[in-house]
């Protein structure tokens, strides 16, 4: 599908660092200004944070806090519960209706820890687990695993829990905690590095946000957090004209993703089944019937996580059955 940046064009690398002036706090919403404009298939490396001061490692602990955090904590109003995200950044011509692109190539610990929270009344077990526990966990980056308390070690594979373009102007202010069409809190584990997910694009420019690094998190990202921490990410973000999306997608090496979320699994499911039906349909030309059937055969349905308001859960069909 044709992005609008032709051949002939010169990409452009842009930095954008997390500051006060540059990182909103808890929420997505249309009126927020972009900090940023850029190109369709400009590449642009994005810091982020992470983490409230009540999550924060104490005084002596020799856990090093990004130099420009103390600062946003004091600074940048907290509106909603919710993430530290940095943005937006608007992409040149895109509007209601088209397809933002964004291929994930290049994702960075910005520290060697992370931490992980069980509250009371959240989670997947929302009344077991009466007290506040914050662990903080040290990262090898040079062996890519994290250590937790009793000494196993879980392999790091950092991605971005938030990614999402503004949503619809009729929305207003939302919380950066539940996923839904426009993205965000996707908690999608698959977006590593090599990666690409599309959204659907709702206000001119795109309006794209990201936030929430986590070091490594299994399917369902149970007890609320996964290894939370802080990320640098290098992307291109490409605009695509004359694609017609309701949900977002993605894709890695190896398979084509469809996902999707809601207050109920079972919906949740049956959207991204639908969607995967939609995608089989539209690659190869197949009826509904076929294609129903082929997901039956070959394609994995996951829940993505179970902790967030919405839902979520995730299709995944190996590319070699589009081609």
């Amino acid at each position: 599908m044709p992005s609008q940046k032709s051949p002939t064009q010169k990409s452009k690398a842009h930095t954008l660092k997390s500051t006060v002036d540059t990182v909103h706090w808890g929420y997505f919403d249309a009126a927020v200004p972009p900090v940023l404009t850029i190109a369709s298939g400009d590449r642009i490396t994005i810091e982020t944070l992470s983490g409230a001061p009540d999550v924060m490692p104490p005084p002596g602990s020799g856990f090093k806090l990004p130099p420009e955090l103390p600062e946003i904590h004091a600074k940048v109003p907290r509106k909603l519960p919710g993430h530290l995200l940095t943005g937006p950044v608007a992409v040149k011509g895109a509007m209601p209706g088209d397809v933002l692109e964004i291929e994930i190539e290049k994702i960075e610990c910005r520290q060697d820890w992370g931490y992980n929270a069980i509250r009371p009344l959240s989670g997947a077990l929302p009344g077991e687990f009466p007290d506040v526990r914050i662990v903080h966990i040290p990262m090898d980056l040079k062996k890519k695993v994290g250590t937790l308390s009793w000494g196993a070690e879980i392999p790091l594979r950092p991605f971005f829990g938030v990614m999402g373009v503004a949503p619809p102007p009729a929305w207003g202010m939302i919380s950066s905690l539940p996923p839904r069409q426009h993205g965000g809190n996707l908690d999608l584990k698959e977006l590593v590095a090599g990666t690409t997910l599309q959204l659907p694009v709702h206000v001119p420019g795109a309006n794209f946000s990201c936030g929430d690094g986590h070091g490594a998190q299994g399917d369902g990202e149970v007890c609320v957090t996964a290894i939370e921490t802080a990320l640098t990410g290098t992307f291109t973000l490409r605009l695509i004209k004359g694609m017609k999306l309701t949900w977002p997608r993605a894709e890695t090496p190896t398979h084509q993703i469809t996902m999707a979320f809601d207050p109920d699994l079972d919906q949740a499911a049956k959207i991204a089944l639908r969607e995967m039906i939609a995608l089989i349909c539209e690659r190869k030309n197949l009826s509904r019937e076929d294609a129903y059937m082929l997901c039956s055969l070959a394609a994995d349905l996951r829940v993505t996580q179970l902790v967030n308001g919405n839902n979520g859960c995730h299709c995944m069909l190996e590319k070699t059955y589009l081609t």
